[in-house]
């Protein structure tokens, strides 16, 4: 026997002496352990799998608490703000313009004068009455100081009388005629627009001025005849002015009882409170409310689905812990934009999918 060979087969035989396992039995054991492992591991693989399944089969949805609330429904109609004292002021005599004494945007008060029209032909006839009327004066006092002395006839003293009282009567005339000389506002109000200029010749019925009480508007619509019966003083109106993003809540003051024979529509007309920025001609949409559900449920009308002209949608119910969709067929009432009055079939409390609905079946499971 080799040298070499003597130490390595003495080990051996002292390791088998000692009770130490060979490296046989060594390698033996450790695959016996990798053949467990591996089978553990194909084991937990399995479930992984089957969980990972279980979850990608789980739909996404998002849903929403059903509420009691108010339901109105609306008659939708536009119209726009008029002002009840929107007055064209013009001249009431033939003349120039002779001064202006206002300007846009004054303030003005009722009877106050705005221009002045020539009257200067008026003005001399004015003081030509009044020297006359001087000496008529004159003369009547005299023939009554001598008929209260029984001094001279009667008749005289009645012409001295008649003479004093009909210069009085041309004066007063004539006063009048120089007031309508005067361009006057008929209402209080704002000067929204002096038209004429110095120096124009005005005349009655050419408009001079414009003036605008902005403390005394509404909004006037018309309403359609089908809607005529569903109309009526002092039903409630939402006012929504779109150009200035203001939204008014108030009641229609006067509705029309006569239809239109040409627009075939009824008038109504809704008073306002004062407000700097409402102006008149100023566009107002009208939401006239014709329906009202004080305590119903509102949902979404796109979320409704309907199957053999059946409406249902989708609700989600935890049962035995998991997530899953129920079908719910429901009874609808109104409908107004984008929500719908629900009479029957849900109740305050579920859970309504609003997203994902699509393709859910009874039973599937889901997710939020």
């Amino acid at each position: 026997m080799s040298k070499i060979y003597r130490p390595a087969l003495l080990i051996i035989t002292l390791m088998v002496a000692c009770g130490e396992p060979t490296p046989e039995a060594k390698l033996a054991e450790l695959k016996k352990k990798e053949a467990d492992l591996k089978q553990q591991i194909a084991t937990l693989e399995k479930s992984v799998k089957k969980v990972d399944t279980t979850e990608q089969k789980k739909k996404s949805v998002v849903v929403i608490p059903v509420e009691d609330t108010v339901f109105e429904h609306y008659i939708d109609v536009q119209g726009s703000i008029d002002a009840r004292e929107n007055v064209n002021v013009s001249s009431k005599v033939p003349g120039i313009i002779t001064a202006i004494h206002v300007k846009e945007g004054q303030s003005v008060s009722k009877g106050q004068a705005l221009a002045q029209v020539d009257d200067q032909i008026l003005r001399a006839n004015m003081a030509e009455l009044r020297t006359q009327l001087d000496l008529a004066n004159t003369m009547f006092q005299k023939q009554q100081n001598l008929w209260n002395q029984k001094i001279g006839s009667e008749v005289q003293y009645l012409n001295a009388k008649n003479q004093k009282e009909s210069l009085e009567r041309r004066i007063a005339t004539l006063q009048d005629q120089m007031g309508q000389a005067r361009i006057i506002s008929p209402i209080n109000g704002t000067v929204d627009a002096v038209i004429i200029k110095l120096g124009d010749n005005a005349a009655p019925g050419s408009p001079a001025f414009r003036v605008v009480n902005g403390s005394n508007l509404r909004v006037v619509a018309n309403v359609a005849e089908g809607y005529a019966s569903k109309v009526k003083t002092g039903d409630q109106v939402i006012l929504d002015f779109p150009d200035i993003n203001k939204q008014i809540r108030t009641r229609i003051g006067f509705a029309s009882k006569v239809i239109d024979p040409v627009s075939r529509t009824i008038k109504v007309e809704i008073p306002l409170q004062n407000d700097p920025a409402l102006r008149p001609n100023m566009i107002a949409r009208l939401k006239i409310v014709d329906y009202v559900a004080p305590k119903a449920v509102v949902i979404p009308v796109n979320i409704i689905q309907y199957s053999l002209g059946k409406p249902y949608v989708i609700l989600a119910q935890n049962q035995g812990g998991k997530l899953i969709a129920k079908r719910r067929e429901i009874e609808m009432g109104r409908t107004y934009n984008d929500k719908a009055e629900i009479k029957d079939g849900l109740q305050a409390g579920e859970q309504i999918v609003t997203i994902g609905y699509q393709g859910l079946n009874d039973n599937d499971l889901i997710q939020l």
